[in-house]
């Protein structure tokens, strides 16, 4: 076999190498999609799904080879197969975006198959034998298309997950601007701004919104005075039962809050805290305090010793290093635990909802609660409110954001 040879069956075009990539995701959706099918009960549909899932998979491996014309005229032939399955699936349902999402995953690799292999480049190499010249210029452009081709696919996988996190976004916010309580409908085909101004002109939704900022203040100060200086004395300190606390405030976390639910009722009933806000801020405090101080405690253990050492050379006391020296530079962290400590106590409903039987002392998760009864659903009413909660969050993490990843990435690495 001469050197061309050799190098001929060596080298392949840049879209026959995505082709067989791309070809293996289109597969795996194409199965996972059957099941809508399935659960529709679209026997129509469920066999040109089976279908294209078939010519998929010949397809992938049957692609064009170098020197194989017979190959290269199959693989043209099912790509528009798969391409027409995919037309057909979509006029034989209802023309929605999300049909036309499920019927491009056929339509979309079918057409972009029939083109690139019927493509110059993949035409030349399948059909004849290719010089010197020729494979030394095909692998020049290989290289030169590589990076896009791969911004691409990039972009696009970046896309899909962006469309299934923004999706039930954009449908709360659908149902919060339709008229009424329901729930189907097509999302747009009305508006209506009647459930933002009720919760909003409602004295039940600030006195909620009072009571979930107090608590919420209330826990993260509190949480924040006592886990700082314990992160700090671990991170810091050797005495008597320092590894078989850290132990214990990491076995807490491993059980769930509502084997705790009743003993907590029974010391705040005996304390006299039930409806109040004191007695859900102690509460709060226990529960995110573990967490607190394990995230300051890794954070404090990347704090240099030496510059410690070097403010007490300077005449600083243990107080001031502490205060002049490692809270300054542990803001980030302590930004993040904050911020988690808020999140948590804005969002416990159980707790909330145990201790307090009041309407005037609910919070704003009990009282979105309350929204939804065993008579009626208030769907709309639901959906605005959840936005206006989910309001605040949103701008702290926007706010927090730098702090967020200077925090989460300080404790990573020691040293």
């Amino acid at each position: 076999m001469s050197s061309e040879n050799v190098i001929q069956d060596w080298y392949a075009p840049i879209e026959v190498h995505v082709l067989k990539r791309w070809l293996v995701a289109s597969i795996i959706v194409n199965v996972i999609l059957l099941t809508f099918d399935i659960l529709r009960k679209d026997q129509t549909n469920l066999m040109y799904g089976c279908g294209g899932c078939v010519l998929l998979i010949t397809l992938h491996q049957l692609l064009p080879e170098a020197n194989l014309r017979w190959r290269k005229d199959l693989s043209l032939l099912l790509s528009g197969g798969i391409m027409v399955l995919g037309v057909l699936r979509l006029v034989s349902t209802e023309i929605t975006l999300f049909n036309i999402w499920m019927q491009a995953w056929l339509i979309v690799p079918g057409t972009i198959s029939l083109m690139w292999i019927s493509s110059k480049p993949v035409s030349a190499w399948a059909t004849k034998e290719l010089s010197i010249k020729a494979i030394e210029y095909g692998l020049e452009r290989n290289n030169k298309l590589k990076e896009k081709h791969q911004n691409i696919g990039a972009h696009i996988t970046l896309i899909h997950f962006v469309v299934i996190t923004i999706l039930p976004l954009i449908w709360i916010l659908d149902i919060a601007l339709s008229p009424g309580n329901a729930l189907g409908g097509r999302i747009g085909d009305s508006f209506s701004t009647e459930h933002f101004s009720k919760i909003l002109g409602s004295n039940s939704f600030w006195t909620w919104m009072g009571n979930s900022l107090i608590v919420s203040l209330g826990t993260c100060l509190l949480g924040l005075t006592i886990a700082i200086p314990a992160g700090y004395a671990f991170s810091r300190y050797k005495f008597t039962g320092r590894d078989v606390s850290m132990f214990a405030f990491l076995l807490v976390q491993m059980f769930p809050g509502i084997i705790i639910l009743v003993p907590y009722f029974l010391v705040m009933k005996s304390l006299g805290l039930l409806n109040s806000h004191l007695g859900l801020i102690l509460a709060y405090c226990v529960t995110a305090l573990p967490l607190c101080v394990w995230m300051l405690k890794g954070f404090f253990d990347t704090v240099p010793r030496e510059l410690e050492e070097a403010a007490v050379l300077d005449g600083c006391n243990q107080f001031q290093v502490f205060t002049k020296v490692v809270l300054p530079l542990s803001l980030p962290a302590i930004a993040v635990t904050a911020l988690f400590s808020f999140l948590a106590a804005w969002n416990e409903f159980l707790l909330a909802l145990t201790f307090n039987t009041s309407n005037d002392m609910y919070t704003l998760p009990v009282g979105l609660a309350s929204l939804i009864s065993s008579t009626g659903q208030a769907w709309g009413d639901f959906a605005a409110a959840s936005l206006l909660v989910s309001l605040p969050v949103a701008l702290l993490f926007l706010f927090f954001q730098k702090f967020l990843i200077e925090g989460l990435s300080a404790g990573g690495v020691k040293g």
